[in-house]
């Protein structure tokens, strides 16, 4: 059940389409459905616009595609992230139509009915390097699950600056900026300088024996200078593609 879902319930019972206790077994509908091994939240959408996402790391495949058989039995579609191999190859057996990304280890089933956003634009994830690309297509594939136009702006990290500011024009155009970045964690410091729009920095554990897993870059980044600067966990492409969603969703009219 999303909000879209709902206003059009409540709509068709005003209309006298649908009776009130029909409408009433349609929200009903198992808002929490128990398995053996999770419990699914069928409301998550209706409270927060956005069904809820499997999460596939230490799951096994039987586990992942048993949740999301019952997400998407919902018609709401459904987002995998963090997905191994071989639960990728389950997922596509059991869903045709299911859209996997190796690299970014996401599994996107887009819903039975197109869901339009009522957004303020584009957002734009900025990756510092290729070796940060894992991080930032999990933050690519989030944020256009989650119904955002998403544009790419890959290897242009502070080693060769010039390859940034050459895309000033793409930066300015977006409306909230996803900057991933592992070494030092300097290019959100740059790119919060260049915009005027919230910028979310993503350190990842790319880099050597002192960056620490990720650490140094994730030091670097909660330290910038640049305002407009906000920070979330170390690899974590779906979190800044959460918060840049919230950021970029218009309230509904």
């Amino acid at each position: 059940m999303t909000p879209e879902k709902l206003r059009a319930l409540l709509a068709e019972v005003a209309a006298g389409a649908v009776t009130v206790e029909a409408a009433e077994q349609r929200l009903a509908w198992s808002p929490v459905e128990e398995l053996p091994f999770a419990s699914v939240d069928h409301h998550r959408a209706l409270r927060q616009g956005f069904p809820e996402v499997i999460f596939g790391q230490g799951k096994t495949a039987e586990q992942v595609v048993g949740i999301a058989e019952r997400i998407a039995g919902r018609g709401d579609g459904l987002l995998a992230t963090r997905v191994p191999p071989a639960t990728a190859e389950a997922l596509a057996a059991r869903f045709p139509r299911i859209e996997l990304n190796a690299l970014g280890r996401t599994a996107w089933l887009a819903p039975a009915e197109p869901v339009s956003r009522n957004v303020r634009g584009t957002v734009l994830v900025v990756t510092a390097g290729t070796s940060d690309l894992p991080v930032a297509e999990e933050a690519a594939v989030t944020a256009a699950a989650f119904g955002n136009p998403v544009e790419r702006l890959t290897d242009v990290g502070v080693a060769g600056i010039h390859r940034l500011l050459a895309q000033g024009d793409r930066l300015r155009s977006a409306s909230v900026v996803i900057v991933v970045a592992g070494m030092e964690g300097a290019l959100p410091s740059v790119v919060g300088g260049l915009v005027a729009v919230p910028v979310i920095a993503v350190p990842t554990s790319v880099g050597y024996g002192a960056s620490f897993g990720g650490v140094a870059a994730l030091l670097g980044m909660l330290n910038s200078c640049a305002s407009g600067v906000t920070v979330v966990n170390i690899d974590n492409g779906f979190g800044a593609a959460a918060a840049a969603s919230r950021i970029n969703l218009l309230p509904a009219p």
